[in-house]
């Protein structure tokens, strides 16, 4: 497994998104949200790391980007606050994914599902696709002076919103909580079939998220491997 120090650490939302990225020099974190995931990749990072990399899917902010769209961020801004990621690793991932997309992240504290506040946040820096958790990695990883990375893959267009339910059913410990949504749907079966549309486009984005991990290779922990 490997001391502390040389894992890469790969920061996700959500318990599946952590199952594909885990492999050899690959430390796994997921199931934080906001200050507590401040505080746990804070405590995690004082113990050292070769790397920090925030991968899962994304909302689409770009119109042009369909679902399993993969992108590899360029930097990751939230409010007035951008960061850069680490030139080598992210050149290293982007000749390991050459139909990736290039470019600017957004960071939000809370899921971005409305059409107009995605368009909005994509208007206001041009930012490809939003998630919860790759500013408050590259906050954390910068204060460590830790390489950062970004890897993610648009699960939901920036044409279409996003049911409440979806919301509803992300269990704060990274897991679906299905009873959630079973019981939002009884009480508003309108939801369904937004829920069915978005499920289409989970399938695709976890279906490229995996590509994009097996294609990555060695280049996924790369600072693990050159510290060797």
């Amino acid at each position: 497994m490997g001391t502390p120090q040389s894992l890469v650490v790969a920061l996700s939302g959500m318990d599946f998104e952590a199952r594909i990225a885990a492999g050899a020099g690959v430390e796994t974190m997921f199931g934080h949200r906001d200050v507590m995931l401040a505080r746990a990749l804070d405590i995690r990072l004082m113990q050292g790391c070769a790397g920090l990399i925030s991968f899962g899917v994304a909302g689409g902010l770009d119109p042009t980007l369909p679902p399993g769209t993969v992108i590899v961020g360029t930097a990751v801004r939230s409010g007035a606050h951008s960061f850069s990621t680490a030139p080598y690793w992210t050149a290293a991932l982007r000749r390991a994914l050459p139909n990736a997309v290039c470019g600017l992240l957004a960071g939000a504290d809370a899921a971005v599902t409305a059409v107009d506040d995605k368009r909005a946040l994509h208007d206001a820096h041009g930012a490809l696709a939003v998630d919860m958790e790759s500013h408050i990695a590259a906050r954390v990883a910068h204060t460590h002076g830790i390489p950062f990375a970004a890897l993610r893959v648009v699960i939901d267009p920036a044409d279409r919103a996003v049911p409440p339910l979806a919301v509803a059913g992300m269990g704060d410990d990274g897991s679906t909580d299905v009873r959630a949504i079973v019981l939002g749907l009884l009480k508003a079966p309108n939801q369904l079939p937004g829920l069915i549309r978005l499920g289409r486009d989970a399938a695709t984005a976890k279906a490229a998220l995996a590509d994009a991990r097996r294609a990555a290779g060695a280049r996924f922990a790369l600072p693990a491997l050159a510290a060797v």
